[in-house]
């Protein structure tokens, strides 16, 4: 069963090379593909992610769920793995993967660490062993099978935020879904930068207003003027 791992990517040319390295390391086989979905970086994402061993296409829309849905159209495995490029998979994470669909799991995730062990993001990791679909977000990273990624439609892009949420409550519905035991650990950058307190109430804020009906022009809106990236 061969797997096809699709990273969206942006001006990441700190990260990339290293996600890229410990993929590789971290596989238990030769992995099948590795795809950077490219929204267009002006710095050197594409060539340091070429560097090291990944099939880069530049995406023509941007915005993380176009360049997921342009990196599947280019992918050839039997698997497509979602991985965001801050974000590093468990060591033997292609034998966990093909271990669930197996067992009949149409699509799942892995549970999620951070690079920084304050209590509350490490609460919030606890969290991510639990089921409801308000708990999983784009950094637990997402496997799926193809045939069931394009019965739902894919990611919908007209969602620039929430897609991740968006996607796991369609293929829960049409497939089962797994959260696996182990953790992908994620780069903690964004809460160092704007507080973890405060970077948590402002996500938890923009989830309810999501699930409120708020409009992705409000939600963006909120994201953009509040938090520092």
């Amino acid at each position: 069963m061969k797997i096809s791992i699709i990273i969206p990517a942006l001006n990441e040319e700190r990260v990339i090379g290293r996600v890229l390295r410990t993929i590789g390391e971290q596989a238990e086989r030769e992995l099948h593909q590795i795809i950077v979905a490219d929204g267009g970086s002006s710095d050197r994402t594409a060539e340091v992610a070429a560097e090291n061993g990944a099939d880069v296409i530049t995406c023509e829309k941007r915005g993380r769920a176009a360049q997921m849905n342009c990196g599947a159209e280019a992918a050839t495995g039997d698997l497509y793995y979602f991985l965001h490029a801050d974000t590093t998979p468990p060591a033997g994470f292609d034998r966990e993967i093909r271990a669930a669909v197996h067992s009949g799991a149409g699509a799942g995730c892995f549970r999620l660490q951070f690079t920084n062990d304050h209590p509350v993001l490490r609460f919030y990791s606890w969290c991510t062993r639990f089921k409801a679909t308000i708990l999983r977000f784009g950094d637990q990273s997402l496997f799926v099978k193809p045939d069931l990624f394009r019965q739902i439609g894919g990611f919908n892009e007209s969602l620039v935020l929430m897609e991740d949420q968006q996607i796991v409550r369609d293929l829960a519905k049409a497939s089962s879904f797994m959260v696996l035991e182990q953790y992908v650990r994620t780069s903690s950058r964004k809460y160092e930068d704007n507080g973890v307190f405060r970077l948590q109430l402002i996500f938890t804020i923009i989830l309810l207003l999501y699930y409120a009906g708020a409009s992705q022009e409000l939600l963006v809106h909120l994201y953009r003027s509040l938090i520092n990236t």
